[in-house]
């Protein structure tokens, strides 16, 4: 009898809200009339005791009261604590099919109420709304993925778990005459921005398409029918870098910087783009611009180092690093990266002692390299074990008549911009 008495509760506020909806031109100024405040916290601190001890049985149909009475009045609790009394119940395996069945008639309904009386947390109350649609009521599949859309219109940041929900059903009703394909596109394609080391978006957008360069394809499309879309011609270079179609990339790159010349992270791709190219002149007039945007970013100085050294400008390529290990508190890897600076020079020369004492040098940035940053301990080792064979030896002193202490200038014409010594061991 007390289940058949609530299960009556929830029909008869079924047909008091409908009713209210229906009456009602401009729903949003829709109250219950004559409600009294004192019977509201009444019945809400009735709802509320039996909620905190999880009678949620008991609590139910004092909080639909609370709604009927005044959806407004305690907004801030009643719908959160109201959710929680639903879905246990719907879920309990303690609860009659009768009460589950009543349950998911009003569900809906309870969402609208908390959609209109509490939009502080829209975004919230719609996706759980699309969630019960597609799981619980098992609607028709537009009408389910309209709430989702509606969810995502909220808020764009919106979990990606709703968003690979929204993408499944798209995936699953796709027809020669809907669009749902390029939806499901565009959504496993933010997911992949917004989660690239996550694998599963990646092969989600394989599923839709034949391969890669379809789908660079498809966001070039979307762009060139919205060219003032900042975020479709980035999407379009994002794909064309991942299909490694460099060339492609650089259209969008190139009108991104045009349209927001100030935006760091346009400037960072095509930089890269640019440097793997070789097209060394641009690369370095993009890291140039990045020194100038972000004058405390190291890894700008350290980028522009290595297009100096693909320039043979080992003296100014040096300038860089060293400016990049100091803004990085001794940051290791521009000083390793110095050390392949004298090497590439000794090599690049005849082998004799001269060279022996540059690859010395070498060794010398290696060990100060570890010194400063462990982390680059691995590679760094492994240059020092791979030039043993190069570094002048305690025989190679004595017969070029040095002795232990002494400091020998590096000289020569190969090697003038170095302006370095090695002490004698």
């Amino acid at each position: 009898m007390k289940t058949l008495i609530k299960i009556f509760a929830m029909f008869l506020f079924i047909f008091t809200m409908a009713s209210a909806f229906l009456a009602a031109e401009n729903a949003s100024k829709f109250y219950p009339s004559q409600s009294d405040s004192q019977e509201v916290l009444k019945q809400y601190s009735l709802f509320s005791e039996y909620h905190k001890n999880r009678e949620f049985e008991s609590a139910l149909p004092f909080g639909w009261k609370v709604i009927e009475l005044d959806p407004e009045m305690m907004k801030k609790w009643i719908y959160y604590k109201m959710e929680d009394v639903l879905w246990y119940l719907h879920d309990s395996s303690q609860v009659a099919s009768e009460e589950k069945k009543a349950i998911e008639d009003t569900i809906l309904y309870f969402y609208e109420f908390a959609l209109q009386y509490y939009p502080d947390d829209k975004e919230y109350f719609q996706s759980r709304k699309a969630f019960v649609s597609e799981v619980w009521l098992n609607l028709d599949a537009e009408t389910i993925i309209k709430e989702y859309e509606k969810a995502v219109e909220i808020n764009p940041r919106l979990s990606s778990y709703y968003y690979d929900r929204l993408g499944q059903l798209y995936k699953a009703n796709v027809r020669d005459e809907n669009d749902y394909k390029s939806k499901a596109i565009d959504v496993y394609t933010l997911l992949s921005e917004r989660e690239p080391d996550n694998p599963r978006w990646n092969s989600e957008l394989e599923s839709l398409v034949d391969n890669i360069e379809e789908l660079v394809a498809l966001a070039k499309k979307s762009w060139e029918l919205n060219k003032d879309d900042l975020s479709k011609a980035y999407k379009y270079a994002d794909l064309a870098i991942k299909a490694n179609d460099l060339k492609e990339a650089l259209i969008p790159l190139e009108f991104l910087i045009s349209k927001a010349p100030e935006t760091i992270n346009y400037w960072k791709q095509i930089a890269s783009v640019y440097q793997k190219l070789d097209m060394i002149n641009k690369a370095e007039d993009a890291y140039k611009k990045l020194i100038q945007l972000e004058p405390g970013n190291r890894d700008h100085y350290l980028n522009l180092g290595i297009v100096y050294k693909d320039k043979g400008l080992l003296s100014a390529a040096r300038t860089q690093y060293q400016k990049a290990s100091d803004l990085g508190n001794g940051w290791g890897l521009p000083i390793y990266y110095e050390g392949l600076l004298y090497e590439q020079t000794a090599r690049s020369c005849t082998f004799d002692f001269k060279a022996k004492l540059v690859y010395q040098v070498a060794v010398d940035t290696y060990r100060r390299a570890i010194r400063i940053d462990p982390t680059v301990a691995t590679q760094a080792q492994t240059r020092i074990s791979a030039l043993s064979g190069s570094i002048p030896t305690q025989e190679d002193y004595f017969f070029q008549g040095y002795k232990s202490g002494q400091i020998i200038p590096i000289t020569g014409d190969c090697y003038t911009w170095i302006g370095k010594s090695v002490t004698v061991p």
